[in-house]
């Protein structure tokens, strides 16, 4: 049987003029049973005399600056809850995030992870951009995972819930996600039962110079974009390995790997044509419209080969 309650588990490093509104948006929920549980990652900021504000309703756990995974693994730990919820510091969420997320694990005993859209906003806090993920995915995502090297319309940090019987079944987030843990969620759970997305924005993402999500990427993105990717692929294979999951992921298959491949080096004509139809098989985007409009504009604004010579180069 599920634990019963919820656990919110809040990573926070150096977030101090932010972490005070994330708390504030769980507090806010109204729903019973939940334990709220930060995290702060060896802050050099005013983060600490900040969460102390807060040491009569949240525990806090101070640790030396480890990374983002280590800093959820650390606040499972001790958490209690049946479902764990996860919440950047720099984010927060609205009201009736909580309670949507619990209705959908008790519909369904098969879900494993339920996600939600996130509004993107400014470092002010004012909306821009469209929410994120725009498509959503529910049910089994493992065969479409196993097609597209692990890559789907993912949801952010912010936006993930999962069942801590699934936590357990998957183990600690790997040392090697100090930024990104939502890589390992949404690349993991997947194949360890099914997925729920909610339609509503139902939480904040804020965007400022540390994010990892931004609207276009420098040529040092792509090369760390890249990086991760296959660091990812392989440690997924190695999970899938250990638990004698059949499926296996093929770098081959990541559309936006090799996308990103061309965006720094350039491509010619005929690798101009090839990437577009790939574009246009990727598993990873089930939503045939978007789908192509993405894989049509992605393939016209590449650089032709020859053209912005350097631009690989700059980073290496």
């Amino acid at each position: 049987m599920e634990r019963p309650g919820i656990s919110v588990l809040i990573n926070n490093y150096n977030y101090g003029r932010f972490v005070g509104r994330a708390i504030e948006s769980v507090l806010n929920q109204g729903v019973p049973d939940v334990e709220i549980i930060v995290v702060d990652d060896g802050s050099s900021d005013d983060s600490r005399s900040f969460l102390e504000a807060y040491d009569d309703r949240v525990t806090l756990v101070l640790q030396e600056n480890s990374g983002q995974a280590a800093a959820i693994n650390a606040a499972v730990k001790i958490s209690s809850g049946g479902i764990l919820c996860f919440l950047d510091a720099d984010d927060w969420w609205a009201p009736g995030k909580l309670s949507a997320t619990l209705a959908a694990f008790r519909a369904d005993p098969a879900v494993s992870l339920v996600y939600h859209r996130l509004q993107p906003v400014l470092v002010d806090g004012s909306p821009t951009l469209k929410p994120i993920p725009r498509t959503l995915c529910s049910g089994d995502l493992s065969p479409r995972l196993s097609k597209s090297a692990g890559w789907w319309p993912f949801p952010m940090t912010s936006a993930i819930a999962v069942r801590r019987s699934a936590w357990d079944a998957a183990g600690p987030i790997p040392d090697q996600f100090r930024i990104s843990a939502d890589a390992w969620l949404t690349g993991i759970y997947p194949f360890l039962g099914d997925v729920a997305a909610l339609p509503d924005s139902l939480g904040f993402y804020r965007i400022h110079n540390n994010n990892w999500y931004r609207p276009i990427d420098d040529a040092a993105m792509l090369r760390r974009r890249m990086a991760h990717w296959q660091r990812t692929v392989e440690a997924t294979n190695r999970f899938l390995s250990i638990h004698e999951i059949p499926a296996r992921l093929n770098l081959r298959d990541h559309y936006p790997y090799w996308l990103a491949a061309a965006e720094l080096d350039g491509v010619d004509a005929r690798s101009r044509i090839k990437l577009a139809i790939e574009g246009l098989r990727f598993a990873g985007e089930p939503n045939l419209l978007r789908r192509t409009r993405d894989a049509l504009r992605s393939a016209r604004r590449l650089p032709r080969l020859g053209r912005d010579v350097g631009l690989s180069e700059a980073v290496k």
